[in-house]
């Protein structure tokens, strides 16, 4: 959600509503201006409904004496009186027909009826510079304290110097003062392949006009695409490519470039999120072994920044005027449906995207909706956009991500990414089996993996402390240490293996002292009860032996 601003006031709210797209909604301020005669969206109201609205009541439909009938449930109006006062703004419950028509019944739910003092500033000459010269001072201010951060952090730490710059705002301002610090830095680009075309121009173009030494790497040309036939599409919770298309090419440009280590400026804020926010000004980077990291502008609010970028009379990136508040990956899942929307129809790279989300739907037997609403940023969806799926489309995700076709069939095989991941603390292993498995059959051995088993109700994944098993085919493993998370991944998969192709050797099950697990109809089966967690039942298995042999890659 966005505001708009007009003479110092917030006018109205952009919000993009799932299955509806961008929505202008206006308040009090932004009423004003629009007039108490507008053409579209108005609720003329009864005199005598006035003051309910005004405590905050909804317009009922005996209130309404006309409406647009043009307007549906949903839509944002405006609420006026007949000689064009405005009273409220609103979303409406009836099509405007029906307000006139019924006796009865919510009209409008409302949403902004407090009179406010109207401000109109249209006659004053407004513009960034102007913002500029306003908050001066205070810029100034922080730039002091910010160049004298990098130097004395560089005296601090006896490393060469670098700034990495992404093509985004905060790092734009970080390498800008550098610049204002007296410094010319070399600048270290990982350009992960997935990157907008005109991001990789505007990298090129501030070194060129700076005159800084530009140490770029690329991720290898096949590192995403070539990875998608194992792991699918990424996910906000299985970010796979991190590791594959940015990790991997930063450790390699700074164990090349800088063998013995690198400080390295970053545009991390503070304000970013709460994981941000926790960080320290100057850290060691635990995913990037030799590079200490820094931030100058650690305390800066996004404004300061524009402000600063302004006041520099910089070019920035040019998707920053093309809606984005963002500027990564063209198809990071952690770009929010809005996003995706302002980049649909721009760039060229999108159509790649869609094609092969089509493709892998129809492959799969999912339905449209998963790649309308994006479905595929999440292997478990949050709570939030599993109720906006409902509303919006009358069914549960979990109907939506639910694959109707194997793609596969035959032995299991594993692919496996590992890394510490820039996404998530600590260490962390992704790994993508051959086909779909069955979660019902899986979840009973997995008493084998911790002490605490949790089952989705929908059916969706599995989970055993520190390890979770999805449906689709995906596991997730994290650890705090390296040895830890690689355990945690090779136990997972002995489990899903041992439940889903068995081939009756029994070795486990003679393993088993507590005899939990056993054979039946030569295949081995287990007692949940029995099951203590003492992973005596993990070691050599043909089953597994097999699908290593075919595919295991880790």
């Amino acid at each position: 959600m966005d505001e708009v601003v007009v003479d110092g006031e917030v006018i109205a709210t952009m919000r993009y509503d799932m299955g509806i797209g961008w929505k202008f909604v206006s308040r009090m301020q932004g009423t004003y201006r629009i007039g108490g005669r507008p053409e579209r969206g108005y609720v003329i109201c009864d005199d005598g409904a006035v003051p309910f609205v005004q405590e905050s009541k909804n317009l009922m439909a005996p209130g309404v004496n006309d409406a647009d009938p043009d307007i549906v449930p949903g839509d944002e109006i405006i609420i006026v009186t007949a000689d064009g006062r405005v009273i409220a703004t609103g979303m409406a419950r009836m099509t405007g027909p029906e307000m006139v028509a019924a006796d009865k019944g919510v009209a409008v739910k409302t949403r902004w009826y407090k009179p406010e003092e109207y401000r109109d500033m249209s006659s004053k000459p407004n513009s960034w510079d102007a913002a500029v010269e306003a908050n001066r001072a205070a810029l100034e201010k922080r730039i002091n304290e910010a160049t004298g951060f990098i130097r004395n952090t560089m005296e601090r730490n006896n490393l060469p110097a670098i700034v990495s710059f992404s093509g985004g705002k905060d790092s734009l301002a970080s390498l800008l003062l550098t610049i204002d610090a007296g410094l010319k830095l070399p600048v270290l680009f990982v350009d992960t392949g997935l990157e907008f075309d005109e991001t990789v121009q505007h990298v090129h173009e501030v070194c060129e006009r700076h005159g800084l030494q530009l140490i770029e790497e690329k991720a290898p040309t096949d590192a995403f695409f070539g990875n998608l036939v194992y792991f699918g599409p990424p996910a906000k919770d299985f970010r796979w490519c991190c590791k594959t298309n940015k990790l991997g090419p930063t450790v390699g440009a700074i164990t090349k470039n800088f063998p013995d280590g690198v400080l390295s400026f970053i545009g991390q804020r503070k304000y970013e999120s709460e994981a941000r926010r926790a960080k320290p000004r100057v850290w060691n980077n635990p995913w990037t072994p030799g590079q200490v990291g820094a931030s100058p502008i650690q305390e800066w609010c996004a404004m300061h920044v524009w402000l600063y970028i302004f006041m520099r009379k910089e070019p920035f990136n040019v998707w920053y005027t093309r809606g984005l508040d963002r500027i990564g990956c063209f198809l990071c899942p952690a770009s929010d449906l809005a996003e995706f929307d302002h980049i649909a129809g721009v760039s060229d790279r999108w159509d790649q995207w869609e094609k092969y989300l089509e493709e892998y739907a129809e492959d799969r037997g999912l339905p449209e909706e998963w790649r309308r609403f994006a479905l595929w940023r999440w292997k478990n969806a949050p709570k939030s956009i599993r109720e906006e799926v409902q509303k919006v489309s009358g069914k549960e995700v979990s109907e939506l991500t639910r694959q109707t076709k194997t793609p596969e069939r035959g032995p299991l095989t594993i692919k496996v990414q590992e890394g510490y991941s820039p996404c998530v603390i600590g260490y962390s292993i992704e790994a993508a089996l051959s086909r779909p498995i069955d979660i019902k059959k899986v979840k009973p051995f997995c008493h084998a993996l911790g002490w605490t088993v949790t089952e989705d109700p929908e059916g969706e994944y599995v989970s055993a402390d520190y390890i979770t098993i999805y449906r689709e085919g995906s596991i997730i493993c994290k650890a705090n240490v390296e040895r830890d998370a690689r355990t945690h991944m090779d136990e997972a998969f002995q489990v899903v293996v041992r439940a889903e192709q068995c081939v009756g050797c029994g070795l486990c099950a003679a393993r088993c002292e507590p005899k939990a697990l056993y054979m039946k109809d030569g295949k081995v089966e287990i007692n949940e009860d029995e099951c203590i967690f003492c992973k005596d039942c993990f070691g050599p298995c043909p089953s597994v032996n097999f699908a290593r042999d075919e595919g295991y890659d880790q």
